[in-house]
């Protein structure tokens, strides 16, 4: 089956940045994670994983020398309408550059109010990273719903059934240290999405990608 992709667009979408993960994440339940690789072989793995199925992209950019890798996997999605975020955003400064490289949202490993503001006043929805009921509460306050739980294998997928009780309307997208194994489990504990990173340095893990897809729609 032929999935659906959103249109090729040459500018940000203006609506509504703190509720933005339900547009952009959409139907999809896997995000690929690409770390540490040259802006050639970024674009090159970022085909490879739309190819598979995967909709959702991160290029983390927590060092001055990953913006060019996040350009390149902005580029090669802007020639097939892929949206690509950029991942480690710690400071307000880094919004600012994830958003010139033409960023879709922002992602972090912790919850920094400052940097979730900076985010959403360009106009970029933004996941920050939690692993207490405190920082969810906060991320609600703050008029968000997306939450990222990291890191994920410490955490378990406990964590996201206990935190749904009394944060139901959450959406969590889980990460850090997992696998493509562990999909199923996190999911089926009622993650949104799982994120995967470390594992797609292994070859054979990004040849299961493929199969993976079909079986968490």
């Amino acid at each position: 089956m032929t999935e659906a992709q959103p249109a090729a667009r040459t500018a940000r979408e203006p609506d509504a940045p703190a509720d933005g993960f339900d547009r952009i994440v959409g139907a999809h339940r896997i995000m690929a994670i690409l770390r540490g690789y040259g802006p050639a072989e970024t674009a090159a793995l970022a085909h490879r994983i739309w190819d598979a199925g995967i909709g959702l992209l991160e290029v983390p950019i927590g060092t001055p020398d990953a913006l060019p890798a996040l350009r390149a996997a902005v580029a090669a999605g802007a020639e097939r309408g892929r949206r690509v975020g950029a991942g480690t955003v710690l400071t307000p400064e880094q919004v600012r550059a994830a958003a010139t490289a033409g960023a879709q949202y922002t992602v972090a490993p912790g919850l920094d109010l400052t940097v979730l503001a900076a985010s959403l006043a360009a106009g970029l929805p933004h996941l920050p990273g939690v692993g207490t009921a405190s920082e969810v509460q906060q991320v609600r306050a703050a008029g968000c719903r997306w939450v990222k739980a990291f890191p994920a294998s410490a955490l378990g997928p406990s964590w996201v059934t206990g935190i749904a009780g009394p944060f139901p309307d959450v959406a969590v997208v889980a990460t850090g240290g997992l696998r493509v194994a562990d999909a199923a489990a996190w999911l089926s504990a009622g993650a949104r999405v799982v994120a995967l990173g470390a594992a797609l340095a292994d070859p054979t893990q990004v040849a299961r990608l493929s199969e993976l897809v079909p079986q968490v729609r």
